[in-house]
C-alpha cells in the first residue's frame, strides 16, 4: 500500500508537471567545451520534467554577457532564468524588484540544511529573502601545469609558484610559453587576486577586500604581491590569446607550461581526455602551504514573469538544479564542486578531490564578487589590464593606484 501510494503520488506530480509544461529560456555564458557539456546536464534534467530548456547561451565571458542580460531584464524582455556569479552582480536588479524570491522553494527543498558552505545561500539572500540558486563552487586559486611541457624543458614539475617562476628562463629557452594568460581584464585580475591570497595569505586578502584598508593596500605586504605580479606579467609575455579556454588549450597542447585559472579549466582537460596527475598537474593555492579557496561560482536568478505557467516552470528548474543527481552530473563535467554537502563524489578526479578536501577543512572565504561592488571590480580590472600590458608602469606606481581604489571601494 505504501509503495502504491508513493507511485500514485509520483505519477500525479509528473502528470501535473507535464500538464503545465512550458518553454523556459535560460541565458548564460557557459560556452567552452567543458561548460557546454555541463550545461547539457541541466537541460536534460529540466526537459525530463516535461518542460523544455531553451538555451540562451551568449558567446564570450561574463563581462560580455551580463550587460546584455541586465538590459533585457530592465528593458521589459526578461528571460526565464539567468546566470550571474555568486555575490553582488544582480544586487541592483533585486533592489529594483525585478527578480522573484525563492523562499517557498528553498523552504520546501530544505536548502538551508544541504547547501555548504552556508555563505553561498547568504549570498543569495537580500533583506531576508532568497533570490537565487547557487549551483556550484568555483575556486579561482589554482595553477594548472603541463607535465609534457616541463618534460620537454628537462625540468621537474614545480611544486609551487616560486619554483614555477624560477623555471621561466629554461622554459623560454626550450621554446615554451611559460604562462598562458588571456587578454580579457577579468583573467588578469583573477591571477592578481590569486597571488594576494596564495602568497599574502587569508589575513591580507580580507584586509584588502573585506575591510578595504587602503593603508594595508599601500604597505609592504602588498608590495610583495605587486613584485609577484610583475614576475607574472613577464612570464605571460607572448601569450597572445583572448579567451580563457584558449589559454587552457595552450597548456593542454604543451605550448605553454602553466595557467592560473579557476577550476572550470578542469572541464577543458576532461574534454581533451587528459588525466589529472598523468598529463597535467593541479596546484590549489598555487602550491603554497595551507591553501585557501574562495567561494566563487555561479548562481541562477529568476526574473519576475507575468505568465503563470512559466513562473511554475521556474520553480521546477530551481528544484532540478539543486537535486543531488543533477548537482553531481553538472559539476563533474564543469570541473566545479557541488553546493550540496550530501552528494556522492567518489568518481571525482584527483584535482576535484583536492578542492573538496580544502572545502571540508573549512579553508574557504568569500570571493571578491561577494566582498566588493561591480564598480570597484571594474576599476581594478582596468588597472590590472593596464599594468600587465604596459611594462613601463612600475609595480610601485600600480600599487599606489590600487591603494587609491581600495580607499574608495564599496
Amino acid at each position: 500500500m505504501k509503495l502504491m501510494t508513493a507511485l500514485l503520488a509520483a505519477s500525479a506530480f509528473c502528470g501535473a508537471t507535464i500538464a503545465n509544461a512550458t518553454d523556459l529560456e535560460v541565458t548564460h555564458w557557459w560556452t567552452s567545451g567543458g561548460e557546454s557539456a555541463a550545461v547539457k546536464e541541466f537541460a536534460k534534467a529540466f526537459d525530463a520534467t516535461g518542460n523544455h530548456w531553451v538555451d540562451g547561451a551568449i558567446a564570450g565571458s561574463g563581462d560580455t554577457a551580463r550587460p546584455i542580460m541586465v538590459s533585457r531584464i530592465t528593458g521589459g524582455d526578461p528571460m526565464g532564468a539567468t546566470q550571474f556569479n555568486h555575490g553582488r552582480q544582480a544586487e541592483e536588479l533585486v533592489q529594483a524588484g525585478l527578480m522573484r524570491n525563492l523562499d517557498d522553494v528553498a523552504k520546501a527543498e530544505h536548502w538551508a540544511d544541504v547547501i555548504n558552505p552556508k555563505s553561498l545561500l547568504e549570498g543569495c539572500t537580500y533583506q531576508g529573502h532568497i533570490y537565487c540558486v547557487p549551483v556550484n563552487i568555483h575556486a579561482w586559486q589554482w595553477l594548472w601545469l603541463s607535465n609534457a611541457a616541463f618534460a620537454k624543458a628537462n625540468l621537474p614539475v614545480p611544486a609551487n609558484w616560486e619554483e614555477f617562476v624560477a623555471d621561466g628562463p629554461a622554459l623560454r629557452k626550450a621554446g615554451i610559453q611559460p604562462l598562458a594568460l588571456g587578454q580579457q581584464s577579468w583573467q588578469v585580475t583573477g591571477l592578481f587576486n590569486n597571488l594576494i591570497l596564495a602568497l599574502g595569505g587569508k589575513d591580507l586578502y580580507l584586509k584588502i577586500f573585506q575591510d578595504k584598508d587602503a593603508k594595508v593596500a599601500a604597505g609592504p605586504d602588498m608590495a610583495k604581491i605587486f613584485k609577484a605580479a610583475d614576475d607574472a606579467r613577464q612570464l605571460a609575455q607572448g601569450s597572445n590569446v583572448q579567451d580563457w579556454n584558449q589559454a587552457t588549450n595552450m597548456v593542454i597542447t604543451a605550448k605553454a607550461a602553466a595557467q592560473s585559472m579557476g577550476d572550470w579549466a578542469q572541464g577543458e582537460f576532461q574534454v581533451a581526455k587528459q588525466v589529472a596527475g598523468k598529463d597535467y598537474t593541479c596546484l590549489p593555492g598555487l602550491g603554497e602551504p595551507n591553501p585557501y579557496i574562495t567561494t566563487g561560482g555561479d548562481s541562477i536568478y529568476f526574473p519576475k514573469l507575468s505568465d503563470p505557467a512559466k513562473s511554475a516552470a521556474q520553480e521546477v528548474l530551481a528544484k532540478v538544479m539543486l537535486s543531488p543527481a543533477t548537482q553531481v552530473a553538472f559539476n563533474l563535467k564543469k570541473g566545479s564542486m557541488p553546493v550540496r554537502g550530501d552528494v556522492d563524489l567518489s568518481t571525482a578526479n584527483d584535482c576535484m578531490k583536492k578542492g573538496l578536501a580544502i572545502l571540508k577543512a573549512g579553508n574557504v572565504i568569500k570571493s571578491t564578487d561577494e566582498l566588493i561592488s561591480p564598480d570597484t571590480t571594474t576599476q581594478i580590472n582596468d588597472l590590472m589590464s593596464q599594468f600587465f600590458n604596459d611594462m613601463s608602469i612600475t609595480p610601485d606606481d600600480a600599487q599606489k593606484k590600487f591603494a587609491a581604489i581600495i580607499g574608495t571601494a564599496n
